[in-house]
C-alpha cells in the first residue's frame, strides 16, 4: 500500500510505502517520548531541591528553637538567682533566637508549598497538547 499526494523534489506527486511512514512515526513518537521524560526529569529535579531547600530551613529552624529555649531557661535561672543584667541580656538573645526561628519556619513552609504537588505539571501540559497535535493530524 502506498500514499499519494506528496510532493517530491521535482514538484511532483510521489508515493510513498505506508511502512516507512509507520517506520517515521515509530521514530517521531520515540523521540517525542524521550524528550517528554527529560523535560520531567528536569521538573522534577528543580521540585526536589526546592523541596530540601525548605526543609533545610524548616529543620533549622528547630534548631534555633531549642537554642533559644535554652536561653530562655537560662534567664530564668539567672533571674532566680536575683543577678539583674544578665538574665536580661539572656532574655534579649532568647527573643532575638524565636524571632529567627519563625522567620526561617515561614520561609521554609513557603519553599516546601512552592515544591509541592510534586507531578511536573509542565511536562503533564506538553504531554497533553502532543496528544491533541496527533489527535488532530489523525483525523486529516
Amino acid at each position: 500500500m502506498t500514499v499519494l499526494g506528496n510532493k517530491g523534489p521535482s514538484g511532483g506527486d510521489h508515493e510513498v510505502p505506508t511502512g516507512q511512514l509507520v517506520k517515521q512515526l515509530s521514530e517521531q513518537l520515540s523521540q517525542l517520548v524521550r524528550e517528554e521524560m527529560q523535560l520531567a526529569t528536569v521538573e522534577m529535579t528543580g521540585k526536589a531541591r526546592t523541596a530540601a531547600r525548605g526543609a533545610g530551613l524548616f529543620g533549622g529552624s528547630g534548631v534555633l528553637a531549642l537554642y533559644g529555649t535554652g536561653c530562655l531557661l537560662a534567664a530564668a535561672i539567672i533571674a532566680l538567682a536575683g543577678v539583674i543584667h544578665p538574665w536580661l541580656a539572656a532574655l534579649v538573645v532568647g527573643v532575638v533566637l524565636f524571632v529567627i526561628a519563625g522567620i526561617a519556619a515561614l520561609t521554609g513552609k513557603g519553599q516546601i508549598k512552592q515544591a509541592t504537588p510534586p507531578m511536573p505539571s509542565r511536562a503533564a501540559d506538553s504531554v497533553k497538547a502532543d496528544v491533541e497535535r496527533i489527535k488532530e493530524s489523525a483525523h486529516r
